[in-house]
């Protein structure tokens, strides 16, 4: 075959370019990328969620958290619930921006005198940072 012979077929019937090296590095990433997501979500998320559940079993037996912003023992009941204290019925007695502190009237209706205060469903209170075994035993509802 001629050397222009085989220019003009070349021209006609182009040689599909490798794309292979490309949707390597691409797969690479992506497994990459996966497994990224899968360490984040059973080494961070799911260990700072791991009591949704219970912090919403409270919300069920009606129990309710009393605190304030301002207050530390407050921050140490939230820490023990991690990034499930979202769950947990909680209600803000302070006022931010409130120069003198300030309590909301819901909390004032309610007597809070301390904080944190738990108002159990039969009315009992407890003012006082609680573990959440101690929550556990008192509500019924059961820790992972």
């Amino acid at each position: 075959m001629s050397e222009l012979r085989r220019k003009r077929q070349a021209e006609r019937n182009p040689q599909p370019r490798d794309y292979s090296p490309w949707f390597r590095k691409l797969g690479i990433a992506g497994i990459i990328l996966v497994t990224i997501l899968v360490v984040y979500y059973f080494g961070v998320y799911r260990q700072s969620h791991k009591y949704d559940a219970f912090a919403k079993c409270l919300g069920e037996k009606q129990l309710k958290m009393y605190g304030a912003y301002w207050c530390p023992h407050c921050q140490d009941q939230k820490e023990k619930f991690d990034a499930s204290f979202e769950y947990v019925p909680y209600v803000e007695c302070g006022i931010k921006g409130n120069p003198r502190g300030g309590e909301t009237q819901e909390c004032k209706d309610a007597g809070i005198k301390q904080f944190p205060t738990w108002v159990f469903p039969d009315g009992k209170r407890d003012a006082a940072v609680l573990s959440l075994n101690d929550l556990s035993q008192r509500t019924g509802c059961s820790l992972p």
